[in-house]
């Protein structure tokens, strides 16, 4: 048997047998570990993993998800296990819709893939509190994750629920399911040394009590060194090639590659090149590593409350492969897909021996791995920012500056990280106008109704407490607001009233944001940002003669989940509270007054999200611009089964429902700083989340995902909270569309990976070549038109392509006869079809296509 098709029928065959473990119910399998690989029923397994967080997308998108995610080269799915959502009361369980763990775990095993099931319960995932529910908070005496007997009775009696759970429905590959490993705790090391004593107690304890639930499967601890035996301790990061398991008998395994980063409101939006996080994972794999995954792969949406920091935005898309939307990001997708392909190549010879390194130049690193039974692959690095050539079993090859190129045979390139083959995609948003899509045909404003919700304290079961109390122990994050109200009288002669009445109402707070009203006018705003959520705020304010209200509206954006200690991270205003005279500088101190304190609005308690309340007013003058107004409207669904968004521009600040489900909260006035982002983001070198942003000046998010599931053909019903004031009828509805397919190729990059067969190309004589591909993303669409096409030396992106100072005169032809009319089409990248217009020079073909 020819070597490269033995390595296509040993990957077919692996990947046959991940199907059979993870789709069978029947057969178990036996999932231990050694120096090199996880080993299931007996054989090594290099495996490629990516994270889809269950709640953070609905059931209906789970199949399409995770199929997306098999076709782009995963064998497993990694999801942190929410407890916050699964038990928001103590005692009393949720696992129904999108909190519905155990199927999303069948959906999984269905399409023939592996689980990571990550427990914790601690997840930090940027979800509100870390994933702890806050009645947690309340238990006397308790200490979260340390040595503290009350919390870990608590954390236990929850994993243990998990474990169990999953243990009836047979889903541990021990018992013939998909899981093949879980995880305790998260990111501990990362902040033990605060906890100091009660530290390495803490730890050992986790790993003794998450082992002795049986689960028949290996389980790990990620960002931590001391990990007691058996538990794995794994890497996560940006880059995780130099980390070293705390054993010579553990595997080296990457639990999170950050695929992205997090947005945050008030942030500009983050970005990772896809050159750079596929030069990561080739030389993770090339430095020994056998398990990685990607954080995220799909990261999608954070629906209702749930999002963390403060100020993590809705939209949890991380530039992951799998956009927020649930399409493709490519070229990311697609590149990553490939590279996958070449590390499966060499999988034989990865799980077989370890590796050996040698240098090759300045930064330039060889890795062999090559056994006495005639098996090798070889990985090259240049991780330099420099394109170098190197000299490697006596031949020459060319490496780009923070590459690696794989060689599944040793000695012919399957691919470089830096070259990508896979076509790119310009997604864009279709807007249809609120008055398009409204289920009548008066008038805009006619379709509104509105309810005021009132200032300050209007529910019966407000309190009084003397002082400013802090809001998470006070509301248990019951709500995100929580007035704080109070009538002050001063008399005519104060000196106060000096100056006309004016002054200013000096406010302290923890955060994260509040609105001041005072004689039930809103007199000014403030929040603070993810770099620091308090708030010191000076609102200039006339005051009258006699009696005076004011009513500050505290609100949190998303609790704390990160850090030590984090949930002892309060909200609210803490104080002081002064008032300060614009014209003596007198001041009343009017923090350790009685103040009336109501928790949540009343809207909330009336059920106003759903709708279905009779007191909503409809009149032709609808308000606008006026803060603490509720919103409905019906609509139809956009026509299509594209993803559907609300543009909220026009608006403020606030939260919205659809079909009484929460869409997340907006806040599209929270604009990004003006400076700090690039056009075009320099791959090479180190990365970090603050390195490739874009939207500088923008609204941080005015785009907010509605899911298809959730809409009926008509009759929606929309509802808004709005904070401080906006204009519902700007509000407008988008689909999720690809606008533009586009690639690049040059005539030094690799054929494509799926064509590497070196013995086949040897006994025929015919050589693979560089090859452009185009396919069109959804089923029923062709190639329609051809908008650019040049061979020779173009420049520019895809969406803004430009001749360079040599193109073919036949590129657009040849170019459309081969792609019109066709699903999808292959190029050669070569002056055979092309002729050659600038002798001499590596020339490369671009093309930017639409399909219909």
């Amino acid at each position: 048997m020819a070597a490269a098709g033995g390595k296509r029928f040993l990957l077919g065959l692996a990947l046959a047998l991940i199907g059979a473990l993870a789709a069978s119910s029947s057969l178990a399998a036996n999932v231990t570990y050694d120096h090199r690989a996880l080993v299931v029923d007996g054989k090594r397994r290099v495996l490629v993993s990516g994270s889809i967080h269950y709640p953070r997308s609905t059931p209906e998108m789970w199949p399409d998800l995770i199929q997306k995610s098999k076709d782009g080269g995963l064998d497993v799915i990694e999801t942190y296990v929410f407890w916050n959502i699964h038990e928001p009361v103590r005692n009393q369980f949720d696992f129904e819709g999108r909190k519905d763990l155990v199927k999303f775990v069948k959906t999984v095993a269905e399409a023939g893939l592996l689980v990571h099931l990550r427990i914790g319960p601690y997840v930090c995932a940027e979800w509100n509190y870390g994933g702890f529910p806050l009645w947690l908070h309340f238990i006397p005496g308790i200490q979260f994750r340390t040595n503290n007997g009350p919390f870990k009775t608590e954390m236990q009696r929850f994993t243990a629920k998990i474990v169990d759970m999953m243990k009836q429905e047979k889903l541990y590959a021990s018992q013939g399911g998909p899981i093949i490993l879980s995880q305790i705790e998260n990111e501990y090391g990362n902040v033990a040394s605060s906890f100091g004593a009660g530290a390495k107690p803490y730890i050992n304890w986790a790993a003794t009590m998450a082992t002795s639930l049986d689960t028949g499967v290996p389980w790990v601890m990620c960002q931590q060194a001391d990990a007691p035996d058996p538990i794995i301790n794994t890497c996560n990061g940006f880059y995780c090639d130099q980390f070293t398991p705390n054993s010579n008998a553990k595997p080296k395994m990457w639990t999170e590659n950050w695929s992205g980063w997090f947005l945050s409101f008030g942030g500009a939006v983050p970005y990772r090149p896809a050159e750079d996080l596929a030069f990561a994972v080739a030389r993770f794999f090339q430095r020994g590593g056998t398990l990685q995954n990607y954080y995220m792969y799909h990261g999608g949406t954070n629906f209702g409350r749930t999002t963390g920091g403060p100020f993590i935005a809705t939209s949890y898309d991380y530039d992951a492969p799998i956009d927020e939307y649930g399409l493709v990001r490519q070229p990311k997708w697609g590149h990553l897909r490939d590279v996958h392909k070449a590390i499966k190549l060499c999988e034989d010879a990865l799980i077989a021996t370890d590796p050996a390194y040698t240098s090759l130049g300045s930064n330039l690193e060889a890795t062999v791995y090559k056994t006495d039974a005639g098996l090798c692959a070889a990985f090259l690095a240049n991780w330099g920012t420099s394109d170098a050539t190197a000299t490697f079993n006596g031949k020459s090859y060319q490496l780009p500056g923070w590459s690696v190129s794989i060689l599944p045979d040793c000695k012919n390139v399957a691919l470089n990280t830096a070259k990508i083959n896979s076509m790119s995609m310009i997604p864009t948003f279709v807007y249809e106008s609120l008055s398009e899509v409204v289920d009548s045909s008066a008038t805009v404003n006619a379709d509104w109704s509105w309810i005021n919700e009132p200032v300050g304290i209007s529910k019966n079961d407000s309190f009084v407490k003397p002082g400013l109390l802090e809001q998470i122990n006070t509301t248990a994050d019951s709500s995100d607001y929580l007035w704080y109200s109070l009538s002050t009288n001063i008399p005519g002669d104060n000196p106060f009233l000096d100056d006309g009445s004016q002054g200013v109402l000096h406010i302290e707070s923890l955060g994260h944001a509040l609105h001041a009203f005072v004689n039930k006018k809103l007199a000014g705003s403030k929040a603070g940002d993810s770099g620091n959520s308090k708030i010191a705020v000076d609102i200039p304010v006339t005051l009258l003669p006699g009696k005076n209200t004011i009513d500050l509206l505290s609100l949190t954006v998303g609790l704390q989940n990160y850090g030590a200690f984090y949930d002892q991270t309060g909200a609210g205003i803490t104080g002081p509270v002064k008032l300060k005279s614009s014209a003596n500088g007198s001041i009343i101190d009017l923090s350790s007054q009685q103040w009336t304190y109501q928790i949540g609005l009343k809207g909330e308690d009336q059920g106003l999200p759903n709708g279905s309340s009779s007191m909503w007013i409809t009149q032709p003058s609808l308000p606008k611009n006026r803060p603490l107004t509720w919103y409905k409207t019906t609509f139809a669904a956009p026509a299509g089964d594209d993803p559907v968004a609300i543009d909220f521009s026009g608006m403020g600040k606030g939260e919205a429902w659809v079909n009484g489900q929460s869409i997340g909260r907006y806040w599209p006035t929270n604009v990004a700083p003006g400076s700090g982002c690039t056009d075009s983001c320099n791959y090479r070198g180190t990365y970090g989340s603050s390195k490739c942003l874009k939207s500088c000046g923008k609204p941080s998010q005015k785009l907010y995902h509605v899911p298809r599931s959730w809409l009926k053909p008509s009759g929606n019903i929309l509802v808004m909270f709005e904070e401080v004031g906006g204009d519902p009828t700007q509000i407008s509805f988008a689909t999720r569309q690809i606008q533009s397919l586009c690639s690049h190729v040059s005539e030094s990059h690799p054929s494509p990976v799926d064509m590497w067969n070196p013995e086949s190309e040897s006994k025929t004589g015919k050589t693979s070549r560089p090859t452009l591909s185009l396919e069109c993303p959804r089923p029923n669409q062709v190639i329609s038109s051809i908008k650019f096409a040049s061979f020779g030396t173009p420049q520019g992106t895809c969406g803004s392509f430009g001749h360079g100072k040599c193109s073919s005169k036949r590129a657009l032809a040849v170019v459309q006869k081969a792609c019109i009319g066709s699903k999808s089409c292959m190029v050669g990248v070569s002056i055979d079809a092309f002729g050659d217009p600038c002798k001499g020079v590596t020339k490369s073909l671009a093309v930017e296509a639409s399909c219909t």
